[in-house]
């Protein structure tokens, strides 16, 4: 198949706050995470453990959630620090650990090469793996606007919304720059728009983040990146000053410049959701089915375009564009990009040879058709995707018969 249509139900999404902690719930925090951080290396070294057993033996031990579930029980029996803290977090992060070793067992199954695996899972470093604890409906509540934790952990919520519903779930980590998040996950139906009568095929690139079959719709690479490039390279010149030698502790120095640099990629990121988000939801309130490039970026991180390519933020801004159409329930479809550059949107012809990046013009042998080679791909999508591609500007295709009078 060529294309993938998208118009399932967004189901849940997840709403994520700021939280303003105090140095005694920070405590608890921590101690949390260090009880969880713990277990969760007890989970690898058993998962070791298993794998060097059942090579030498010929054996098929297992090393599921069952098995580790009980191996948390024996330990919070036999250590008292353990049961000092909330369950919860504990079992949730086995179950984590499981999803994570079950993921890259099946990849090493399906025989994907190496640097498409999921990678099996490690230890977590004390300086190094920031704090994440996931908390079921029966280990939190909401009350009074505040977030009371299982353990007695109370933390006060920045609410710069209201959530639509009762959460089932939340996630209380910390990010690189040292602030707090309470990541709620809500049920969310979809919202459908008006419908517009109108279709858009979208196209990925490096010159322009997006070129669509309407020129109002097409997104112009931000530079987010390079306006902040300056500043960053002046940061990470500190942390490289500043750097501690092999085994021991970042200095004051360093600690502050790297927190610099995270906050500064951190806002950098903001602006790209911010623009993609914007540009998403003006798309999806226009029309009423997109046809998107199935484009998958990472092999350009590989070549010469690496910088610029990761600066556009084409997968952040494709995420956006199919999460903004399935919460307003739009016919979303994703085509395969392979020979769209190759093409002819009007009579369907390919060209006997790839198309080189510097040739921008694209001009049709067989029918003489000549356009902008991006916006070619972009009516080939619509082609590919079965929609009219009459639809996407309002005009009509090339050869239609005149439009009788009402």
């Amino acid at each position: 198949m060529t294309t993938q249509a998208i118009t399932e139900d967004a189901g849940h999404a997840r709403w994520t706050f700021r939280l303003r902690v105090s140095s005694t719930a920070r405590t608890a925090l921590l101690g949390d995470w260090d009880r969880c951080r713990w277990i969760w290396n007890e989970c690898v070294a058993k998962s070791k453990a298993v794998h060097v057993h059942n090579k030498a033996t010929g054996e098929k031990r297992t090393c599921g959630p069952a098995q580790l579930d009980k191996m948390l029980t024996g330990a919070r029996k036999s250590a008292s620090w353990l049961r000092e803290g909330s369950s919860v977090p504990q079992q949730q992060l086995i179950r984590d650990f499981g999803k994570s070793r079950a993921k890259a067992q099946k990849d090493i199954k399906d025989r994907l090469p190496m640097r498409r695996r999921a990678g099996m899972p490690k230890y977590k470093k004390k300086r190094e793996a920031r704090p994440s604890l996931n908390y079921t409906r029966r280990g939190f509540r909401l009350k009074g606007g505040r977030l009371h934790l299982a353990g007695q952990v109370v933390l006060r919520v920045v609410w710069s919304r209201d959530l639509p519903a009762g959460p089932s779930s939340v996630r209380v980590y910390q990010d690189a720059t040292g602030a707090w998040y309470a990541s709620f996950v809500v049920a969310a139906p979809a919202k459908p728009l008006p419908l517009t009568g109108r279709v858009i095929g979208i196209d990925w690139g490096v010159k322009e983040t997006a070129t669509t079959t309407s020129v109002a719709h097409d997104l112009p690479h931000t530079r987010h990146g390079r306006t902040a490039a300056q500043k960053l390279a002046r940061y990470q010149r500190m942390m490289a000053r500043r750097k501690p030698k092999r085994g021991q502790a970042g200095s004051n120095g360093y600690r502050e410049a790297k927190r610099r640099t995270a906050k500064l990629h951190k806002k950098v990121a903001r602006q790209r959701q911010d623009t993609a988000r914007k540009w998403a939801k003006t798309v999806v309130r226009d029309h009423d089915a997109l046809a998107v490039e199935d484009f998958r970026p990472k092999f350009l991180a590989r070549t010469t375009m690496a910088r610029k390519a990761a600066d556009a933020a084409i997968g952040a801004t494709k995420a956006a564009l199919i999460e903004m159409g399935r919460k307003h329930g739009r016919d979303v479809r994703l085509v395969h990009p392979a020979h769209t550059t190759m093409d002819c949107a009007q009579c369907g012809a390919r060209t006997k040879h790839a198309l080189p990046l510097s040739e921008r013009t694209y001009a049709c042998t067989a029918c003489g058709a000549v356009s902008p080679r991006d916006k070619n791909s972009a009516r080939v999508m619509l082609v590919r995707a079965g929609l009219n591609p009459a639809s996407a500007d309002r005009g009509r295709p090339d050869g239609a018969p005149p439009r009788l009078a009402a």
